[in-house]
């Protein structure tokens, strides 16, 4: 697969409005020569699921710098398993690192913390867009 027929959704969830980070993570891909569907700030799980559909992405990133990351993931994840589609889910912003294990228990493929190298979220999330592309 090549990289310019990946696509992934980057968003912010709830009422969460810092999102200088998930714009610049949305540029980095781009300049990588992925596609990028930027959703912007204050989503729902229901509007990041349908537009995830819609778009047919191959992976979801969501910016989050507040406690709502632990209710509204999950819903994420629970969307997708409703709607009986497998794309990843990854997660940025304000992490505890206490906080990724129940992260992936709820589906979460990848969380990536402040100071996360450039090289490091796009190899991440080529390969998790990849795997999704190679079960179509």
């Amino acid at each position: 697969m090549s990289d310019n027929t990946m696509k992934v959704l980057i968003t912010k969830i709830g009422l969460d409005g810092h999102d200088r980070g998930a714009k610049i993570v949305a540029v980095l891909l781009r300049n990588a020569g992925i596609e990028v569907v930027y959703l912007g700030r204050h989503q729902t799980a229901e509007s990041i699921v349908r537009s995830a559909i819609q778009e047919d992405v191959d992976v979801i990133g969501i910016s989050c710098h507040c406690e709502e990351h632990l209710t509204l993931v999950p819903e994420v994840a629970k969307s997708l398993k409703s709607a009986d589609v497998d794309i990843p889910v990854v997660v940025g912003g304000i992490i505890r690192r206490q906080e990724v294990e129940l992260l992936k228990g709820y589906g979460v493929s990848e969380v990536f913390f402040p100071g996360t190298g450039k090289k490091e979220i796009v190899e991440r999330i080529r390969s998790l867009g990849k795997k999704r592309v190679g079960k179509i």
